[in-house]
């Protein structure tokens, strides 16, 4: 006997955060139907239009206008940006730099510093020869 498996499926949602894409900008019949692994496979190695058009402007999601703008998700809500932005939108900010932005920008560079400093600190602690205990 042998037994058929049925396909992995995903939820709109989850297949629009995995490509990147704000969901309510997506097609209506990509939006109601379920994403298999196979249909997630083929958007990502042979993009359509559709997709294609929404990476390149947009609107796209908070995760990928924070990325953009080099921010952290939290920093885009405080400086009060809580929809989901155009590459046109995101490019007037970097543009006009307003206060939170660079504010925001310069956080973002210090965590990133920290982080770096932290996984110096534990592979030198790692690479150290243990001694025994007394």
């Amino acid at each position: 006997m042998t037994s058929h498996k049925s396909p992995q499926t995903m939820k709109p949602a989850t297949a629009a955060k995995k490509l990147g894409v704000y969901l309510e900008a997506t097609p209506a019949e990509f939006q109601e139907g379920v994403v298999s692994r196979d249909e997630l496979g083929a958007l990502q190695s042979d993009p359509p239009e559709w997709l294609l058009e929404l990476r390149r402007n947009g609107p796209h999601p908070r995760p990928v206008v924070a990325a953009k703008l080099g921010v952290s998700i939290a920093g885009l809500a405080r400086g009060g940006i809580t929809e989901a932005l155009t590459t046109e939108q995101i490019d007037a900010l970097m543009a006009d730099r307003p206060e939170w932005l660079q504010q925001e920008r310069a956080t973002q560079a210090e965590v990133r510093k920290e982080t770096v400093r932290i996984k110096e600190k534990n592979a030198a602690r790692r690479d150290q020869p243990r001694r025994p205990r007394s």
